[in-house]
């Protein structure tokens, strides 16, 4: 079977690639989501500025490539960083402006009455967003961040155009070694299945069990 073959012979190209693409993946939701979460009360903000800035950034990393975007961080001509480095800010930057949107309707999602109560205590809009709002939108966007975990695993691929070793571009050493064209990708496809409907499974029981302790 030449898919077993290719398995185990070359498991060590698709064992790195597994490692590099799980690597980026968390890093950029991480950061994604840090970034994500200042953009979205940016966009949520008073200030014109905040709100135009905010909004800016979300449209145009929204409406460009993330092709384009890895090529512009990687050759972007004023600081030299390797390719891991400038993968995962792109994957980062790429990642944020959608959870911007996912952290914005989980917040939009938390009654409003909620601020009310809380500055009738006594604090500010601040204290409140951190200490009463956000704990609660976090359950609601935990579902929409684990799917966004799901897109950037796929979307690591791009990476591979700047040289970094994650599944695709093992997955190329292989065909090059081999002179195979389509098993090899029909591999990758299956693993990258794997990888996704293994969380999509941890996520749906992480998510039942949020809505049995409602």
């Amino acid at each position: 079977m030449v898919y077993w073959k290719l398995l185990t012979e070359y498991q060590h190209y698709y064992l790195q690639g597994i490692g590099y693409t799980l690597f980026l993946s968390f890093f950029s939701v991480i950061l994604g989501l840090t970034l994500g979460v200042i953009m979205a009360l940016g966009k949520m903000s008073k200030s014109k500025i905040l709100n135009t800035l905010a909004k800016g950034y979300i449209e145009i990393i929204r409406g460009t490539p993330l092709l384009v975007q890895v090529f512009i961080i990687y050759y972007n001509g004023v600081i030299e960083m390797g390719p891991i480095v400038a993968g995962i800010i792109a994957l980062s930057l790429n990642s944020s402006a959608y959870t911007a949107e996912i952290v914005r309707a989980g917040i939009q999602a938390v009654d409003k009455g909620q601020m009310e109560a809380s500055r009738s205590l006594g604090m500010t809009s601040g204290m409140a967003m951190k200490e009463v709002i956000l704990p609660q939108a976090i359950k609601n966007i935990l579902p929409a961040l684990g799917n966004e975990f799901i897109v950037v695993i796929k979307e690591s691929a791009v990476i591979s155009i700047i040289g970094v070793g994650e599944l695709m571009r093992q997955t190329n050493i292989v065909r090059g070694i081999t002179f195979r064209q389509i098993e090899p990708l029909i591999l990758v496809a299956a693993i990258y299945f794997v990888l996704t409907f293994s969380l999509a499974k941890l996520l749906g029981r992480f998510e039942r069990r949020l809505k049995e302790s409602d």
